[in-house]
């Protein structure tokens, strides 16, 4: 499936490609407020201050249809704002290599004014259950939403 295509039905609809050859959802919750929590996931630039593996190469503004670039440790990823909804979701595509993802951050609060925070995405490119597999996405999912409850204080 086309980047734009990918972007337009799934990741603009607030939706991952559950179609795709590789999908991952994983959740944690954090003890604090939804709002606290987005101050931290929203400050993209922040990132290697509390997930060493990421790091903005360039960024704007963050709204629905602009682009921006990052890195996972050393891979540099394109990447287009999708839904940018502040205490509630942050969702992208983006593109690496020939392969095309929709990556889906929901904030959902929780009685006591906690949150949890449930992250989706879909993989799709040459070779990609061989090369990178669900268990792998799922594992850096986790990983990075343990950082985030570790930077939220949480």
């Amino acid at each position: 499936m086309k980047l734009a295509v990918l972007h337009r039905e799934y990741a603009l609809q607030g939706r991952i490609d559950a179609a795709a050859p590789v999908t991952s959802e994983s959740s944690i919750v954090i003890d604090a407020p939804p709002q606290r929590v987005w101050a931290v996931l929203a400050d993209l630039r922040s990132w290697p201050e509390w997930s060493p593996k990421r790091r903005v190469l360039r960024l704007g503004e963050m709204a629905p249809g602009v682009s921006f670039r990052w890195k996972l440790g050393a891979v540099a990823v394109n990447s287009t704002f999708a839904v940018v909804e502040p205490g509630r979701e942050l969702t992208w595509s983006g593109v690496v290599a020939g392969y095309k993802a929709v990556d889906q951050q929901v904030l959902e609060p929780l009685p006591g004014g906690r949150t949890r925070v449930t992250m989706r995405e879909s993989l799709d490119g040459p070779l990609v259950r061989v090369l990178f597999g669900a268990k792998r996405l799922r594992a850096g999912h986790e990983e990075y939403l343990r950082e985030l409850q570790q930077a939220v204080g949480g």
